[in-house]
């Protein structure tokens, strides 16, 4: 098993040698480590592994066992990364970079401690730490290697904005560029400043409580404008009005949200319309191996570095793939026909999934496992043990892929160097997977109320503090083995059907050579596309976004991309600026300021609601 997993490592790091120094040296102080030197990445490692990591891992675990979700770690990561590396100037950005990669792994990782406690409560026998850590280092290093192997597509060449990575590059590229600090600092730590006291006010006063105030998704939809964002109004409000019909069609519950099975049509959507999508892509690989590109990749402006090996990566995949199913067959006596059926769903959900990350900032991850574990019973399952450990593939390889993608994003527009900065983040998948089942044991221990199933409780003797909603899900769904819920399924296929019709139909008008020209031939054309993209025929992607919150979520996200569109719709022209970025516009600079506030609010309120339990 040892031998597997080396493998895999090996595949992704095959020598441990790094890039020349660079000679373009401006540090501002001379006691710091020259770029590209030993010292340079020990520091970096040192920072980002053994501090900024477990600190928003602490947190997110923390939020997972508390309320149910937690704040991703690349935003705070970014910031802090950046104050480190400010000492040396501009080029002290890819190292920021590489630190909030790291960070983010490491954090992502921990998050996953709930999966430990839905063992617990589902009353499993323990098991060797050792061959949990291994399970998750397997796992977490194949969502590492799939999202990497995709970030050439959805990055690269569908340009995909991820709202958080091009929040965490401005970040980076204003702290560590003194030009573009003094040009964008006013919106960016306005907006900041403006995230930070929201954020807490959200959770501390009631009235903002009470309209479910979301100032990161406000900013996530300042950031990719009303094109998206209103297809999440209407697909909200859409299941919204269809409550009383789910009621009566026996789908849901009288008192029941839309969310609990809306949540199943709306991934239903992103599978539809991945399918779509991942049949393009391998038409055009196909194509491109007879030499023909009609869409070739843009040249990139990376940094000195290794080079990215196809063959290399696809390898540590491949090796990555085996360990998983090792680990799941040996350690947890999962049929080898439910690790493949794991292995196959997740090659295309961390596609779908990284898709809506790309476009609505949204990675439903709690839905890609309840929907796994839905078609293994389709496929025979009735054990909860062995549906959550292969389940377990899918949470794990879709949050770190998706991670990895959202990661690769900031890179990109950083020109990080693309190998050097997999490298960082599959370091970090390896403290992360340790950490991950010392912190739930940690807080188990130190909070016996955790290991209390609340699933067989009554609403009175469910515990105030922690709620634990992540994990309430999971076991849920796995209970619910016993008895399979046709509901389900057909929410699933209306949704994969819906899907897939939407998709093909947008893919089919976008293509055809008279709507092109209409488009392009002005304002007319332009507000009919708008209204296609925004109302007619959405992306399924972005409509799918109303179905996994609740509805003033959808709201918030769709008031700050109308928001978005007026303001550099009807703003009045000035004069190019050419010291800025092209992606670093006032709304996107203020979203990511939003967005990165909230992330810091979470992630201090997390610490402070910790250490008063202690």
């Amino acid at each position: 098993m040892l031998r597997v997993v080396q493998a895999a490592v090996s595949a992704a790091l095959p020598r441990m040698s790094t890039p020349a120094l660079d000679p373009t040296d401006d540090r501002r102080w001379a006691w710091l480590p020259p770029i590209g030197s030993p010292g340079y990445y020990g520091l970096l490692v040192a920072v980002g592994m053994l501090v900024l990591g477990p600190l928003g891992g602490l947190a997110a675990s923390y939020m997972n066992f508390a309320v149910g979700f937690y704040v991703n770690a690349q935003v705070m990561a970014g910031i802090l990364g950046s104050i480190v590396t400010l000492g040396y100037g501009a080029a002290g950005r890819h190292g920021a970079n590489y630190m909030q990669t790291m960070a983010a792994s490491v954090a992502g990782m921990m998050a996953m401690s709930s999966l430990l406690q839905a063992r617990v409560w589902l009353g499993l026998p323990p098991v060797p730490h050792w061959q949990l850590v291994t399970y998750m280092l397997a796992i977490g290093l194949l969502g590492c290697g799939i999202g990497m192997l995709y970030t050439p597509v959805l990055v690269e060449r569908m340009k995909l904005t991820y709202p958080s990575g091009l929040a965490v590059a401005n970040i980076i590229r204003a702290l560590t560029d003194p030009v573009l600090l003094r040009r964008s600092v006013g919106r960016l730590f306005g907006g900041m400043a403006a995230g930070l006291g929201l954020g807490v006010a959200s959770v501390k006063v009631a009235v903002l409580g009470a309209i479910e105030m979301s100032v990161a998704t406000f900013g996530a939809g300042l950031i990719v404008g009303a094109r998206i964002t209103i297809p999440a109004i209407t697909s909200g409000l859409l299941f919204w009005a269809l409550t009383p019909t789910f009621v009566d069609i026996g789908w849901l519950q009288e008192g029941e949200p839309f969310r609990k099975i809306a949540f199943l049509i709306a991934l239903g959507l992103i599978l539809g319309a991945t399918f779509i999508d991942i049949a393009l892509i391998l038409w055009q690989a196909v194509q491109r191996l007879r030499g023909i590109d009609p869409n070739p990749l843009p040249p990139t402006d990376e940094t000195r570095g290794p080079r990215h090996s196809v063959p290399r990566l696809l390898a540590f995949v491949a090796a990555s793939a085996v360990a998983v199913v090792v680990c799941g067959t040996q350690f947890f006596d999962v049929p080898l026909l439910f690790m493949v059926m794991g292995l196959a769903m997740t090659a295309v959900l961390v596609m779908g999934n990284g898709i809506s990350v790309g476009i609505s900032d949204s990675n439903p991850i709690s839905s890609a496992f309840v929907v796994s574990v839905i078609v293994f019973a389709l496929a025979g399952l009735t054990d909860p043990m062995v549906g959550l450990m292969a389940a377990t593939v899918l949470l794990v390889a879709t949050s770190i892929g998706c991670d990895m993608q959202q990661d690769r994003s900031t890179g990109w527009r950083l020109g990080s160097n693309r190998t050097l900065q997999f490298r960082f983040q599959v370091g970090g998948i390896f403290l992360g997977a340790l950490l991950a089942v010392g912190i739930a044991e940690l807080f188990m221990s130190a909070y016996p109320v955790l290991k209390l199933d609340q699933t067989l409780m009554s609403a009175d003797q469910q515990p105030a503090q922690w709620s634990s909603a992540m994990t309430y899900k999971f076991v849920g769904v796995l209970r619910g083995l016993a008895e399979p819920n046709p509901h389900q399924t057909q929410a699933i296929v209306l949704g994969l059907v819906v899907g897939f019709a939407m998709e093909l139909a947008r893919k089919l008008l976008k293509r055809a050579a008279a709507y092109q020209r209409w488009v392009a031939s002005g304002r007319a054309g332009f507000a009919t596309d708008f209204c296609v993209d925004a109302l007619v025929l959405p992306s399924p992607y972005a409509f799918s976004f109303g179905g996994f919150v609740n509805l003033p979520t959808s709201l918030w996200f769709g008031i700050g991309g109308i928001v978005s569109s007026v303001v550099n719709t009807f703003a009045q022209r000035r004069q190019r600026d050419d010291t800025l970025p092209s992606d670093m516009s006032a709304t996107s600079l203020l979203g990511g300021g939003l967005i990165a506030g909230d992330a810091l609010a979470a992630l201090g309120l997390g610490v402070v609601g910790l250490l008063a339990l202690l």
